[in-house]
């Protein structure tokens, strides 16, 4: 009995533990598998980094040109208006107030401007050629001599002022763009008193 147990035992011998090693070959495959991954990161990450620097750049240069390259008319207007009568005779004086409101300088050249009354000229005063500087007011002192012989005789004289400056809004002073400022101001005046009772410039 026992020997025919033996015997079937040696007939179905067990089999022995396989164990395959890696060769060299599929672990070079391997490196060189995760190596490309690796690769193909960074390729996406300098994508992305070229991509998101191109949108901020393109943000930078939109904010530039609607804020800094965008040119606005220069405003000017009167201010601190005073009108001495001397028998008769008026002196006109005036604080003329030029505001840039860009952001680079703005250069005028010298101009005329107009005192009337009753669409008659009354007087005029010269507006010395200068510059602003950018985002601010340049103020200007002016004189005129008025003629009033040609105006009704009233207690309250009414003038209008006109006058326009030439000149140049000269960005990084490469770009320069021609722009004119525009004044219209009307004045009332107590000839009684010579004070001046009405100021509004457009």
């Amino acid at each position: 009995m026992a020997e025919k147990y033996q015997q079937q035992s040696q007939g179905y011998p067990l089999a022995p533990a396989t164990i395959v090693p890696r060769s060299d070959e599929e672990h070079a495959t391997n490196y060189q598998y995760q190596e490309q991954i690796m690769k193909k990161r960074k390729r996406m990450k300098c994508l992305a980094y070229i991509a998101i620097f191109a949108v901020f750049q393109t943000i930078v240069i939109a904010v530039f040109a609607l804020t800094v390259m965008r040119v606005k008319t220069p405003k000017v207007r009167l201010e601190d208006v005073a009108v001495t009568n001397n028998n008769g005779n008026l002196r006109f004086a005036a604080q003329v107030v030029v505001r840039n409101r860009n952001f680079a300088r703005y250069k005028f050249d010298s101009s005329l401007a107009t005192v009337r009354s009753e669409n008659n000229n009354v007087g005029e005063f010269a507006i010395p050629d200068n510059r602003v500087r950018a985002r601010s007011t340049k103020k200007m002192y002016v004189v005129a001599d008025l003629s009033t012989s040609n105006t009704a005789n009233n207690s309250v004289l009414g003038l209008s002022v006109e006058g326009r400056l030439r000149g140049k809004v000269e960005l990084l002073r490469v770009i320069k763009r021609n722009k004119s400022a525009e004044m219209n101001c009307t004045i009332s005046i107590d000839l009684a008193t010579s004070a001046v009772q009405d100021l509004s410039c457009k």
